[in-house]
């Protein structure tokens, strides 16, 4: 029985150690802690002793914990040890293995493209290869799990694959030496036109400072003078990415020479700190604007809201996911961890980011998710004139509003896609069925664009008989076809298509500047740069 506890009793010594602040003896409420944990101790052991069953007390205390820091608020957060290493390989922007994203088409791994610069890549691996045998096994049936079983590893090892590659006869060996692979947090950076650049952050891991300065001079040699920065669906990450990303855009202010990105402030004097901006950049008189969505939080929420705090820039699309609580990681022995809500976040003007989540977790998801939002210009925030959050003002003194994420200062919705659409898309078979078709048509297309996607964009259309073999193609896997719905979305359709043709041959670079070309929101920012140019006083810069 001594065996059998030992883990789980640290564990919660552990956690109420840190929940106590050290003080143990003087719990909330003259609680003594060590009652507590007994009384934990004790209906653990009796059930062990009792139960009708066999106990899994390892399982039983990570319920405990789970049970105890969902009573907490929405983000203090206990991570089981299988998922702890795929989280933190996420945010700290590398994993070791053979470098390639892959998807699972008709029971076969297909290659999706292989990430740059990693050993796949350099071994002439190419996008639409299948793989179907690993170390000399059948692949064939494999699920995502058995995928990155097999072909992640630690650097250095070696795995062998057979491809069988479409307009090739014979199946391609390749045995690959396994490496450190990055993981980037910068999906795209490319031109929109002249003078518009575009940069895509999905999360704030370790590296995005560093790939964000790499993209934006890319984007100044190619004659950016402007610049979107789409923060949609960006869930956050690393204070600090956020505080760095800021100071890109924010100048030092003129009695300081450093100027407030984000505060935070916790019951604890010791996790209260103050972040500024306080570097030189050559992209502080940019015009910005900034999309965000319903999904973007914590990380981009702070820098969404220190833009729009200093009046730098214009934030469009829909307001923000509303999380502004600090947490702090704790490593436990068994290679688990939990992330404790230290603190809160605070913009430069005051404002608390973080939504309530009074009325219980599944409220507070679904909340985010079911605004109702009244589109167009919302300079003066009107749209939360009417609501009890508290108010603020901005430098230049426009009203804003605290409490509940970021609103916009143009809310624009994304445009809604018909049930049959997303069905589609949901079912991956947009992917499947190119993947398909390049099999036919793949060198056809090679030699006839020669690698010049200016050209493909310009020339390739989705056209009527690509439309009708894609429309038999989703009939045969189960969809009910809808002609109306199906009209109403045939411009997203067409440009989805082309989209992940192009990305067959030119990655993200292909793939982005079609899929916004049909993105309403993206569309709608780049009619106001005049306004982002006004509020950040640069019309004469």
């Amino acid at each position: 029985m001594k065996k059998r506890l030992s883990i789980p009793v640290i564990v919660i010594v552990i956690v109420a150690a840190f929940l106590g602040g050290m003080q143990v003896n003087t719990l909330i409420s003259g609680d003594n802690i060590y009652d507590q944990l007994n009384k934990f101790k004790d209906v653990l052991s009796l059930t062990e002793k009792y139960y009708v069953d066999d106990v899994d007390t390892q399982k039983l205390t990570d319920a405990a914990i789970n049970g105890m820091l969902s009573n907490l608020d929405p983000h203090s957060i206990y991570i089981p040890p299988d998922q702890l290493k795929r989280v933190t390989e996420d945010f700290r922007g590398k994993f070791e293995g053979i470098g390639i994203e892959f998807a699972i088409v008709n029971d076969t791994i297909t290659v999706v493209q292989p990430i740059g610069g990693g050993p796949s890549a350099l071994l002439g691996i190419m996008a639409n290869d299948k793989i179907v045998k690993i170390d000399g096994k059948s692949a064939i049936g494999f699920s995502n799990d058995d995928v990155m079983k097999n072909l992640k590893g630690p650097k250095g090892t070696k795995v062998a694959v057979t491809i069988v590659r479409p307009g090739v006869t014979k199946p391609l060996d390749f045995v690959i030496i396994r490496d450190v692979i990055p993981l980037y947090s910068v999906d795209e950076a490319t031109m929109l036109n002249d003078e518009v650049g575009y940069i895509s952050v999905s999360r704030f891991s370790e590296t995005t400072n560093t790939e964000m300065l790499s993209a934006l001079q890319k984007l100044k040699e190619q004659g950016m003078r402007k610049l979107v920065l789409d923060l949609r669906f960006n869930p956050g990450g690393y204070l600090d990415q956020a505080v760095k990303m800021a100071d890109l855009f924010l100048d030092g202010d003129t009695k300081t020479g450093k100027r407030m990105v984000v505060y935070t402030k916790g019951r604890r004097s010791e996790f209260d700190e103050q972040y500024y901006a306080t570097t030189n950049s050559e992209f502080e008189k940019t015009p910005l604007v900034i999309l965000i969505s319903n999904a973007t939080a914590s990380a981009s929420e702070i820098v969404s809201g220190a833009i729009q705090d200093w009046d730098r820039g214009l934030i469009v699309g829909e307001t923000s996911f509303g999380k502004g609580l600090v947490q702090r990681q704790f490593d436990l022995e068994d290679h688990s961890a939990f992330r404790l809500t230290i603190a809160r976040y605070y913009t430069p003007s005051g404002r608390l980011i973080q939504r309530s989540y009074a009325e219980g977790i599944a409220e507070y998801q679904r909340e985010a998710f079911t605004r109702k939002e009244t589109e167009g210009n919302n300079l003066t925030h009107k749209e939360e004139s009417d609501s009890t959050r508290p108010k603020y003002h901005t430098a230049d003194g426009r009203t804003i509003y605290g409490g509940g994420g970021i609103t916009p200062d143009y809310i624009i919705k994304p445009d809604s896609l018909t049930d049959f659409t997303v069905d589609v898309s949901r079912k991956n078979l947009f992917y499947i069925f190119d993947a398909e078709y390049l099999d036919q048509h793949a060198q056809e297309i090679k030699k006839k664009y020669n690698d010049d996607f200016k050209t493909f964009n310009a020339e390739f259309t989705v056209d009527e008989p690509m439309l009708a073999d894609f429309i038999s193609y989703i009939k045969s896997k189960g969809v009910v076809y809808k002609e109306k719905e199906f009209e109403r979305d045939k411009g997203f359709i067409q440009a989805r298509l082309k989209a992940y043709i192009a990305r067959n041959f030119w990655g993200n670079d292909g793939l982005y500047p079609i899929v916004l070309s049909v993105d309403n929101q993206l569309q709608k920012a780049l009619s106001l740069f005049p306004e982002a140019e006004k509020i950040a006083n640069l019309e004469k810069e």
